[in-house]
């Protein structure tokens, strides 16, 4: 699964950032992801109505796991111990991290406080130049990593190994 760092501010306008695992792109132009209600990232975005999702990299690994074993309900100064360094996104109400590669900036559309599906509408992808190629982000460049939740470790992502909705044209 993807490692998500969800950042958003509190009603003071204090940064927060959790490290989450249970969620992706699901529909064009839309982000879901299961948070329990006893975040505080939770109560952030429901109060902001905006919330920044940043792809956890490995270059940046133990701060992003930093931020997934340390409650903000807990730990005022959480993102200055992580080292990440909160910026105002020019489009929502929430940080982005200047550490991370990529960023997806998205509003608040709907939080189910059953089952803690929280969706968001992408307005904006922010992409650091030296993970671009051809003016595409390049996920060799990111280094993302994703979680494996059967042996508890962080495994990164390599090479390109086919070509979607074009490789299986082979079999027809």
């Amino acid at each position: 699964m993807p490692v998500l760092i969800i950042g958003t501010y509190d009603k003071n306008g204090v940064p927060d950032a959790m490290n989450a695992a249970w969620g992706g792109m699901f529909n064009e132009g839309l982000i879901g992801i299961c948070l329990d209600k006893g975040h505080k990232t939770v109560a952030n975005l429901l109060e902001r109505k905006a919330f920044t999702v940043a792809v956890a990299d490995a270059d940046h690994l133990v701060p992003c796991d930093y931020v997934g074993i340390v409650s903000a309900n807990d730990v005022d100064d959480k993102i200055r111990k992580s080292g990440l360094t909160p910026v105002k996104s020019a489009n929502v109400d929430a940080p982005v991290f200047d550490e991370l590669p990529m960023t997806l900036e998205c509003e608040l559309v709907s939080f189910d406080e059953k089952t803690g599906c929280t969706v968001g509408n992408i307005i904006n992808v922010s992409a650091e130049e030296a993970v671009l190629t051809d003016g595409k982000i390049d996920p060799s460049k990111v280094k993302p990593i994703t979680f494996d939740p059967v042996n508890h470790t962080y495994v990164g992502l390599g090479a390109a190994v086919g070509n979607a909705f074009s490789d299986g044209e082979r079999i027809k």
